[in-house]
C-alpha cells in the first residue's frame, strides 16, 4: 500500500520489467525484510525462511512481466508468492524426511525433533495456526495472506488476485471458517502476528 512514507514504485517496477537491475534492486531492498518476516511465520527455521525469501525474488525477476502492481506496490504479489514458495518448500522437506525414513540403516539414532515439535504444536497457538494454514487451499491461503495476515483492503486483494471484490469477500469468509474448523482457533487480530503479519 503506497503512502507518503512508502513511495509509489510503479515507475521503478516498469524499469525492472525491462531488465533494469538497479530498479529491481531498489524493489528488493525495499521489500526483502517484509517478505522474510512473512516467510518466518510460515517456515520452521530461519534458514528455510531465508531460502523462501530469496526464491520469491528470483521468481519476481523470472516472472517480472506478470508481476502486478497494486496501489503503487508489488508487495502483495511478493507476499502471495512467498506463501506458495513456502508450501513447495514444506512439501519438499516432507518428501525428504519420508525418503530418509525408508533407508535401511540399522544403527541410526532416531531424531526426536519432529516429535518434540509436534508435541509443542498441540499447545502452541502459532504452530496450530501455521499448520492449519498450510492445509488450506491455494485460494484460501492467498486471501488470508493478503486480507488477514497483511491487512490489505478487499479491493487491493481483488486487484492482486485478479478477481472481483465480492469473490474476495466470500473467499475470505469461507477461508476464516475453514481455518477455524481445522485449528479450533479463530483467525483474530492476534493471529496476524502468529502467522507472520505486520500488525
Amino acid at each position: 500500500m503506497a503512502s507518503d512514507a512508502e513511495p509509489d514504485e510503479t515507475a521503478t517496477w516498469m524499469l525492472a520489467k525491462t531488465g533494469d537491475r538497479a530498479a529491481f534492486g531498489a524493489v528488493f531492498d525495499r521489500h526483502f525484510d517484509r517478505v522474510l518476516r512473512h516467510a518466518l511465520g510460515l517456515m520452521r527455521s530461519e534458514q528455510d525462511a531465508e531460502d523462501v525469501a530469496a526464491l520469491v525474488f528470483l521468481e519476481a525477476w523470472r516472472l517480472r512481466e506478470r508481476v502486478r502492481v497494486v496501489d503503487g506496490t508489488v508487495l502483495p504479489w511478493l507476499l502471495v508468492t512467498a506463501t506458495h514458495v513456502s508450501q513447495n518448500a514444506a512439501r519438499t522437506h516432507r518428501r525428504h524426511r519420508i525418503a530418509l525414513a525408508k533407508l535401511p540403516l540399522d544403527d541410526r539414532v532416531d531424531d526426536h525433533a519432529d516429535a518434540v515439535l509436534t508435541g509443542i504444536g498441540d499447545v502452541d497457538r502459532h504452530t496450530k495456526l501455521r499448520d492449519g494454514f498450510r492445509r488450506l487451499s491455494k485460494n484460501d491461503q492467498d486471501v488470508l495472506t493478503l486480507c488477514v495476515v497483511n491487512d490489505y483492503s478487499l479491493q487491493a486483494a481483488a486487484d492482486t488476485l485478479g478477481v472481483p471484490v465480492g469473490t474476495v469477500k466470500s473467499r475470505l469468509s469461507r477461508a476464516k471458517e475453514r481455518l477455524a474448523a481445522r485449528t479450533g482457533l479463530r483467525p483474530s487480530d492476534d493471529s496476524t502476528l502468529i502467522l507472520g503479519g505486520q500488525k
